[in-house]
Parts: C-alpha cells; structure tokens; sequence
C-alpha cells in the first residue's frame, strides 16, 4: 500500500471513473452509500468454528521462510506452489492467473493472482483477499545503505495471507452459509512512493479481466493485520465506499470483544480495496498502518504475533458465518 499526500487522494478520487473487470490523514465527511451491503448482524443459526491464531502464525513463519518473495524472485517462485498447495487442500476450485508488466528499467515481471473458491456453485459471494507479494525495496529502512534491498514482509504481505489460509482450512471443516472465494494477489508493492498506478498490480489486473457476471457481495482485504500491537481504526476510504461493510465488521468485533478495533478514524489509504470499490466491489481494507517497521528490513516475525492473527480471524470467521445467503 502506498502513502499518499491529501491533494493527490483528491485528485485522484476526482478523475478516477467506476469500472470493472496506499495514505493521508485528512477525514471524510460524506459517506458514498456502497452498492450492496452485508446481513445485518444475528444470532448464528449454526457453530461457528474457531480460528486457531498459532496455526495461522504458523502459516505467516512458513511464507516467511522462502525470504523476499518480490516477483522474479526464487522466494517468490517458491511461496507461489506453496500457496496455491496449500489453498487446493481446502477450496472446492483453484486458479491461478498468469499475467506479465512491463515495470521499472523495462523490466518485465511474471506475476500470479491465485483464486480459490468455496461453495462455487452458490451465486450469492463473497471475497475475501490478500497481497502475497512483497516489497521489492526496503526505501523505508533507516540505513540508505540498505534501501534497495527487498523486505521479508512478515506483516507486510505474510499477516493477511496467514489469516486466509486458516480460514480456508475452517472452510473445508465446516461449510460457510455463503459461497466465499479467496484472492491472494500478486504485485500490490511494487511501485515507487508516490507512482500509484504501478501499485496494486494483481488487483488492477483482476478487476479489468472479472468474469462481467461475478459480483459478490462485498469485499474485505486483509492487510498489515499481524502487529504485535494491533490497533485497526477504519481506514476511511473503506467507510467512504462501504459504509454498510464497515459497520458490519466493527459490529462484529465489539460483540465478540476483540478490543484490536477501535471504532474511530484512522488514514485514507491507497491499498487494493480502491480498484475494486472502483469495479463496483464495496470493500473495506483492515489494515493497521501504524507499523514503525514499514517497508523496512525489520518487517519480520517477531514483530508479529499469533494473538493478533486471531483477533483479525475471530472477527473474520464470525462476519463469514453469520451472513445470509439470499434467495435467486
């Protein structure tokens, strides 16, 4: 996710047309009303599994383990088999989305959003996504010495992935009431600061290719969400394109008391929820942008924590099974 000073958010949002197929501390006041919005909150009809935060920390270390995971790199070339063998335990259907850009100095980067769907014959969807990739420059680190080195991206890239890999795995365990599909997208950290349009690859790329048919409900990206000291306000471009989104997830987490988000304003932030609010998905980015190691070389493990995993896949799990599925 890039940050990104209040004239050129303005700009941006200005020009920028809806379509199909990351921060400035300024707040909004009017609130875009989303195309579509969640269930209201209920009792549960049925058990609600619980997410196991050891495990998905667990899944954070294992990605971690293939160092970078930059595009073009082996980290990345080995994190991707990794993934897409770890989705296709649990998700009825698996694809991979194969796509080249053309980056910096000509580059030519060989990059892979990966699919994965549960309960893919219900029309009524649902997307949860994260950013596998990471940085492939530490511009951040305190030593300039090391600033084009890439970063290992523990929380940066590895925190969200964790999550949705151990929801998939309470997926196949128990069936969600609603068909819910996982995008872990390629290319979200590649560009300079300040360069938006070579951010949010994957994403980009997603949106402009979509089946025009595929509409899920809403979205929610997971992002920067495994800080040992986690605190989630509401991004506020998430509360400007889903409002209805934003209060079903905070709702959520107060009735579950899981203290990590706190119901008021954070940044506006760039990230790979704006494509898809662009595309006509209204989904909100839970990010804790509040990370003193941000695209630096000490993005690593132990700056994370298996307690703040769970909180994020408690709420998470909780938002998922307590939807509805409409009737066609």
């Amino acid at each position: 996710m890039s940050k990104i000073p209040a004239f050129i958010f303005i700009v941006f949002m200005l020009t920028v047309p809806l379509g199909f197929s990351s921060c400035s501390s300024n707040k909004q006041e009017n609130a875009k009303q989303s195309q579509s919005s969640p269930q209201p909150q209920s009792a549960p009809s049925m058990n609600i599994p619980r997410f196991n935060g050891t495990t998905a920390f667990s899944l954070l270390k294992d990605q971690t383990d293939f160092g970078p995971r930059n595009p073009n790199s082996i980290g990345h070339t080995k994190c991707l088999k990794f993934l897409v063998d770890e989705l296709s335990k649990n998700a009825d259907v698996v694809n991979r989305q194969e796509f080249t850009y053309r980056g910096y100095n000509n580059e030519l980067l060989t990059l892979t959003n990966i699919f994965a769907s549960f309960q893919p014959t219900m029309t009524d969807r649902i997307l949860l996504l994260a950013h596998w990739d990471t940085r492939p420059r530490a511009d951040m680190d305190s030593d300039p010495a090391k600033r084009n080195q890439p970063i290992l991206g523990a929380n940066d890239g590895a925190s969200g992935v964790a999550v949705l890999l151990e929801m998939a795995r309470l997926f196949k365990q128990l069936p969600p009431p609603i068909g819910v599909d996982i995008l872990l997208v390629d290319g979200e950290d590649y560009g300079k600061e300040q360069d938006l349009q070579r951010y949010s690859l994957g994403t980009r790329h997603f949106v402009d290719t979509r089946n025009p048919n595929y509409r899920p409900r809403f979205g929610i990206l997971l992002d920067m969400i495994g800080d040992n000291d986690l605190q989630i306000p509401i991004e506020q471009n998430s509360l400007s394109y889903a409002p209805n989104v934003v209060e079903t997830i905070w709702s959520a987490a107060e009735k579950l008391g899981v203290s990590q988000f706190v119901n008021s304003p954070g940044e506006q932030i760039f990230d790979d929820h704006i494509p898809l609010n662009e595309g006509g998905i209204p989904t909100v980015d839970i990010i804790d942008f509040q990370y003193p190691y941000w695209h630096t070389l000490q993005d690593t493990p132990d700056k994370c924590s298996a307690e703040s995993l769970e909180a994020v896949g408690k709420v998470m799990t909780y938002v998922v099974y307590t939807q509805k599925a409409h009737s066609f």
